[in-house]
């Protein structure tokens, strides 16, 4: 199987040695979205609401690129610094996400990186 490297200036560049997403057989993996604006460089100020609008926007401008949608995402993954931020978080997946919803895993983690409060991650079938 072949992999396709997705790199988008609609998001932010790496931060490290991974790729913004691949695409391999029919899916889309992306890495971890943060908050970070892609204009900028830098994490997005402002409420939990105000950053998980730019992880969104993120996920949906790599999904753009690669030829697809966030309505084809089949698993998501998200990440939070604190979990009492998880009703906020999930009114405003609610805005990114459509019937029928992708399956989910939401956490509480130690840290992320940059110190980021939110971080979400996508696989997206192209089909």
């Amino acid at each position: 199987m072949t992999k396709q490297i997705i790199d988008t200036p609609g998001a932010p560049a790496a931060i490290g040695p991974y790729s913004q997403a691949v695409v391999a057989g029919d899916f889309l993996f992306t890495s971890g979205a943060l908050p970070i604006d892609p204009a900028t460089g830098k994490m997005v100020e402002g409420s939990i609401e105000d950053r998980a609008h730019q992880v969104f926007k993120n996920l949906s401008a790599i999904a753009k690129e690669a030829g697809t949608s966030l309505d084809n995402a089949v698993k998501t993954t998200v990440y939070l610094a604190n979990i009492a931020d998880f009703q906020a978080v999930n009114g405003v997946y609610a805005q990114y996400f459509n019937k029928p919803f992708p399956a989910r895993s939401a956490f509480q983690v130690a840290a992320l990186p940059l110190g980021a409060d939110v971080e979400v991650e996508c696989i997206i079938n192209l089909k």
